[in-house]
């Protein structure tokens, strides 16, 4: 069974082709789309610049990684030419200002004070930034297109309409999250968010393939929101139809300081190592970040159990034993930016596919299959595209 598995999947690979040409044909308008629509540089009909505005769901790593790659997939496009070498390592609003007063463009101007945030991931502030957004579209009209990075940025402009052309992006489950309606149709005109249909049930089939766990922990935050970037209901689906016992841990992320919800996670793994759970699939936390993966990876190393990282290869490189291996965040950058260019020669946001599908690769970490005694079958071993060796 597993032999026919990676079969499949290293055909699925082979038919995707090369990741930039993949990213291209995920961007391409629907099939119900009467028009198709050119992504070349264009000003607005009065022959003055389009105006981008921002919004993000708190400090993340992947938002401002995801928008600098957006914008340089706009100057691959022709939109825009930067002034220099774009710096790395800002925070969203730090690079949103980069931006601002940093790129040449006859075409496009990122408005310096149209950034928003609601505090760093504080539920409380959410309601005061929608009004304070609302207010700035209706009062100036100075802004033609909205960037909403992360699902409660996206469920925000959402909410609000959205008034105007809204790009989503990071997000775990648009449809969950109800950013969009489904997989096909956003259900707004002025809304598009990117969808990788089935990608999580895909995870957890093939992380249960390999490893036959008969109990698999996850730790989430107990809120729709944290439910969504756990993508529980996918593991909660997939369980009973395989048939495997879910673990829960509830650690709690939001409105809390960043230090706060390391530790809240990093508690949750050792609950569930101490709990003797068969395997634990890592998702999309707060406390999960680039700086405490490597201490999670080594307390489920160090229980023998089996790690299987949503995120994909870059928490494998630190010590998690498997995941699906994802495109280089460029080709996501430049689907976004493919779309934003789309949405400016006429689109509208809703005509234009949100779906978006990685090609299948493997990425395994053999310091930790070693560790925890996991003796990789020949067809794994064939079939991973990335092998690391860094000990958790």
């Amino acid at each position: 069974m597993i032999r026919h598995f990676m079969l499949a999947l290293l055909t699925c690979a082979s038919l995707f082709g090369a990741p930039i040409l993949h990213a291209q044909i995920a961007a391409e308008p629907s099939p119900s789309s009467a028009k198709v629509f050119a992504t070349t540089p264009a000003t607005k009909a009065d022959g003055t610049r389009w105006r981008l505005g921002y919004v993000e769901s708190g400090d993340y790593g992947d938002y401002p990684l995801t928008l600098g790659e957006i914008a340089d997939g706009l100057q691959n496009l022709g939109w825009l030419r930067y002034r220099g070498s774009r710096p790395d390592g800002l925070s969203g609003q730090a690079l949103w200002q980069w931006l601002a007063a940093n790129i040449d463009s006859d075409h496009l101007h990122f408005v310096p004070d149209a950034y928003w945030q609601p505090g760093n991931f504080d539920a409380e502030k959410r309601e005061p930034m929608r009004a304070a957004i609302a207010a700035r579209i209706k009062e100036k009209s100075d802004i033609d297109l909205m960037i909403a990075m992360g699902t409660w940025a996206g469920q925000d402009m959402r909410k609000l309409g959205p008034p105007l052309a809204t790009v989503v992006g990071s997000t775990s489950d648009p449809i969950g999250a109800g950013i969009s309606d489904s997989v096909q149709d956003s259900g707004l005109d002025q809304l598009h968010a990117r969808i990788e249909p089935e990608r999580y049930p895909r995870q957890l089939r093939l992380f249960r393939e390999i490893v036959p766990f008969k109990t698999l922990g996850i730790v989430y935050e107990d809120s729709p929101e944290g439910r969504t970037y756990g993508a529980v209901a996918a593991v909660e689906e997939v369980s009973r139809k395989l048939d495997f016992k879910v673990v829960h841990c509830h650690a709690r992320s939001s409105s809390v300081p960043i230090e706060t919800a390391v530790d809240n996670a990093l508690r949750c793994y050792k609950d569930l190592a101490e709990q003797h759970v068969d395997a634990v699939y890592v998702t999309t936390h707060r406390g999960v970040s680039s700086s405490s993966i490597g201490a999670i990876a080594r307390v489920l190393a160090q229980a023998k159990i089996a790690s299987f990282s949503m995120a994909g290869s870059k928490e494998v490189e630190q010590g998690i034993l498997l995941s699906l291996a994802q495109a280089d965040v460029s080709y996501v950058g430049l689907f976004h930016a493919e779309t934003i260019a789309r949405i400016l020669n006429g689109a509208k946001p809703r005509e234009i596919s949100q779906v978006w599908i990685d090609p299948p690769k493997i990425a395994l970490n053999l310091a930790t299959a070693r560790t925890i005694g996991f003796d990789p079958p020949v067809d794994i071993l064939l079939a991973a595209d990335e092998v690391y060796e860094a000990r958790p």
